[in-house]
């Protein structure tokens, strides 16, 4: 199959385009600037900005399937002030997500998958709370709703997710291998309070591979791997770097996962598994590849 990854160039959409194309699809990658990564960057390239471009003007053509793994959070919202979170989020999602997935529909695109967040499935009370997980919400029923007699949606909810693609860095994930190995004294070492579940990017690939096979339209797959305490997870970074700890459990700010990305709510247990049958349907992608994924992390960027 012709295949277009919207956000292909991050680390969520560069797992699936290099897995689609190893599985032997003709991949092409849609992002803002071209990627770095030499594998990525081997693949062709349209540019695009999915929140400001118009789509509609056939870019979208000549492409039978298309992962959507762009959608706006944290990372995108500006700091200075200058638009509200809700606004913001409003726009870069409910508004965008849609309007582009329409644009495919309409260019001959047959079958989506879109790349969501788990958090309206996991804490559905901060729907009402936080802008971030009712725009997540918003849009992936908005993107499921445009399933129809000849155009499929499909959603992956998302735990938190980490991996590597060669080539790229991804900053947060950087910091926390070097926080990790000692390397960044000046930060204070300890735990925050709760837990979650997390997920390798290269499993969410295979995912969305098996995804397009077999998913049912319509339907929003909850997706993920390993659940573990915040303080458990840290640990075992702070393990495999060679620099194991035993850290203490606080509830201040902590310098990497602030409470400011803790959509659940801070200090909140996010903890379960993975239903059976969704599973199947998903291919019974790679799971326990926390502790493997976080040494790939640790050899790439702590030299």
């Amino acid at each position: 199959m012709k295949v277009l990854v919207i956000g292909g160039s991050g680390l969520i959409g560069g797992e699936a385009a290099l897995h689609m194309s190893a599985l032997g699809h003709d991949v092409s990658i849609m992002s803002r600037q071209p990627p770095q990564a030499p594998s990525l960057a081997a693949l062709p390239h349209i540019p695009g900005d999915y929140v400001n471009d118009d789509l509609g003007d056939g870019r979208l053509e000549g492409f039978d399937w298309l992962v959507f793994s762009a959608a706006a959070d944290i990372r995108n919202l500006p700091q200075d002030g200058s638009v509200t979170p809700q606004a913001f989020y409003q726009r870069a999602n409910d508004e965008a997500v849609p309007r582009a997935i329409e644009h495919a529909s309409a260019a001959g695109i047959r079958r989506v998958v879109y790349i969501g967040s788990f958090y309206a499935q996991v804490a559905p009370h901060r729907i009402e709370e936080c802008p971030y997980v009712a725009s997540r919400y918003n849009t992936d029923r908005l993107v499921r709703g445009l399933s129809g007699l000849e155009f499929d949606v499909i959603t992956l909810d998302c735990p938190f997710i980490l991996g590597h693609v060669p080539g790229t860095t991804v900053p947060y994930l950087a910091a926390l291998a070097n926080y990790a190995a000692g390397r960044l004294s000046d930060l204070p070492v300890f735990a925050p309070v709760g837990g979650t579940n997390h997920m390798s990017a290269h499993s969410v690939a295979q995912a969305v591979a098996a995804a397009f096979e077999q998913g049912e339209p319509g339907r929003a797959y909850l997706v993920g791997d390993e659940n573990y305490s915040w303080k458990d997870y840290l640990e075992l970074w702070f393990r495999e770097a060679g620099n194991p700890q035993a850290l203490p459990v606080l509830e201040d700010d902590h310098p990497l996962f602030p409470n400011a990305i803790m959509f659940a709510g801070a200090g909140a247990t996010v903890s379960y598994e993975v239903d059976a049958n969704d599973y199947k349907a998903l291919g019974q992608y790679d799971r326990h590849q926390i502790a493997p994924t976080i040494r790939k992390v640790l050899a790439a960027c702590v030299q």
